[in-house]
Order: C-alpha cells, then structure tokens, then sequence
C-alpha cells in the first residue's frame, strides 16, 4: 500500500501550470513538515496535483497556508543537460484540506470542522473526557467480554 499523510505549511506559492497537448492543469508545491518530537526540524516534501486538484490548489493556497495532504509517493528520474542522471521523489495529491491559519496576517479563525460520521462537527470540542468521544458513551450499554470467549 502506497499512502500518504502530511500536514505542514507551503513553502512558497503553487506553480500552476498546464501541460502541453493535454491541456491538463499541473500544481506543483513543497510542504515543510515539522518533524515530531523536533519542532525546530522540518523535512520539505516535494507535492505535485493534477486537473480540479491543482487548480484548486492554485487558486486558494499561497505561501505559509497549512494544508493536510493524502497522496501516494511517486519516484522517478530524468537526466540534467550536464548528463548526469537525476532522481525525484514527489507525493501525487489525492485529496487536500485548509487547517489553521493562512499565517498571512489576515487575521480571523479558520474552519476547522470536520465530520467523524458520529455527530462530531467540532474541532474545538472538548473532550478530555475520553469515555465519551462525538456523542458515543463508552461507559453505557457495553457488553463485557469474557476473555474464554476470545479466539487467540
């Protein structure tokens, strides 16, 4: 399975492109990731989208926007004009959300609501009561299980 998670904020702003012939809109970005138990170390992943994505991408994110990214890796190569053989490891963006802030000075709260399918629609819900997470208590109506009924 080839799948990807990243969230992290743009670099520099999306180059929107189209490629010749196909006419097919190409955006192509760096993430700067932050590394999880370093916050001073980030890693600057190389992301690339096609057609509705990229010009989705192209028309609302700029540089210091944080996205979360789903895609798969791709690598690939190509020889330079000095002749030596050049490498490529990009993600291919399969779906993009906005979270946080545009980090532009504009100032205002984002949206960052979401939908667990369970009636959570709130990010900034509290709960630090981990026996009842988006309206589903874990405490009431569960069977217990008896470990003889386990098959491992």
């Amino acid at each position: 399975m080839n799948k990807v998670i990243l969230i992290g904020r743009l670099t520099k702003d999306p180059e929107l492109s189209y490629a010749a012939g196909s006419g097919v809109a190409v955006a192509r970005f760096t993430l700067a990731v932050t590394r999880p138990f370093k916050r001073d170390e980030a890693d600057f992943i190389n992301c690339v989208a096609f057609n509705k994505t990229a010009e989705t991408i192209g028309q609302y994110l700029a540089k210091g926007r944080q996205i979360a990214v789903t895609g798969n890796i791709r690598t690939g190569s190509y020889d330079a004009k000095d002749g030596t053989k050049r490498y490529t490891t990009d993600v291919v963006v399969e779906t993009f959300e906005f979270i946080g802030t545009n980090n532009s000075g504009m100032g205002g709260r984002e949206n960052n609501s979401f939908d667990n399918g369970y009636g959570a629609s709130n990010m900034d819900s509290d709960y630090s009561n981990s026996s009842n997470f988006g309206g589903i208590n874990f405490d009431e109506d569960m069977t217990p299980v008896d470990d003889g009924d386990m098959p491992f």
